[in-house]
Formats: C-alpha cells, structure tokens, sequence
C-alpha cells in the first residue's frame, strides 16, 4: 500500500508544495513545529533514509540543502534545523525546521496556521529557492 507521501507525489492528496525536481519534492508538514517546516521526499517510496541508493540519499541532501537556505531567506530564524525521524511514515523524508529555541526541534509544541497562511508561506520559500 502506497505511503501518503506516495499519494502526495501522485497528486492523489493535497500539499502545499514549496519546491520539486524529477526525483525529489518538498512540502510544508501540516502539523509544523514553526512556521516554515518543511519536508523533503524522494518521489520514490523507501520507506528508511539509509535505505536510499547512494545516488538518491546524495541527491535529497543536496535538494534539501536548496530548499533549506530558501527557507532561510523566507522565515526569520536563528538557523534551520535538518532532523530525520521516520517512524510516523514509512517514506524517507527529512525536516526542515526553522529554529528560534531548542523547543521547536523537539515535536512538542505546535504551531497554528491557515490554509490563506499555508499557502502563502509555501510561494514565498517556493519564491527563494
């Protein structure tokens, strides 16, 4: 069964896409720990990071290096976090997370946001990168 981040890349959910390429995309999280955090996919579903061909993991840290200094122009922060998970979905992904504290890496606290504010946010890192 294909993963929601599967389903994403296959247009069959929804996203508020910030960038992507022929092997990779980025998108908001829609339960974000700041304003700005943002998840990298391959397209191709493997389900641990270090299960990725050499090639693939290059190219994903690559892309999420790009999408991370937009982020930077984007989002005022102290710095983007990069921090890999994995256990909610069983598609690599890594996220991007613009840091103010220590507290918004941790999955803690959440932040509220729109669609008008999703969307908005997404052209504008979709706008620096």
């Amino acid at each position: 069964m294909a993963s929601i981040f599967t389903k994403i890349v296959n247009g069959e959910i929804p996203c508020y896409k910030v960038a992507e390429t022929d092997a990779f995309l980025a998108f908001l999280d829609v339960n974000p720990n700041a304003k700005g955090h943002t998840l990298c996919i391959p397209k191709q579903e493997v389900d641990k990071l270090f299960d990725l061909d050499e090639t693939t993991y290059d190219g994903l840290m690559r892309f999420s290096r790009k999408v991370a200094l937009a982020i930077e122009k984007t989002i005022p922060c102290n710095r983007v976090g990069l921090t890999v998970i994995g256990l909610e979905v069983p598609h690599a992904h890594v996220h991007l997370i613009p840091l103010h504290s220590m507290d918004d890496a941790r999955f803690i606290k959440k932040v509220k946001m729109s669609p008008e504010d999703f969307k908005a946010t997404a052209e504008a890192i979709n706008a620096n990168f």
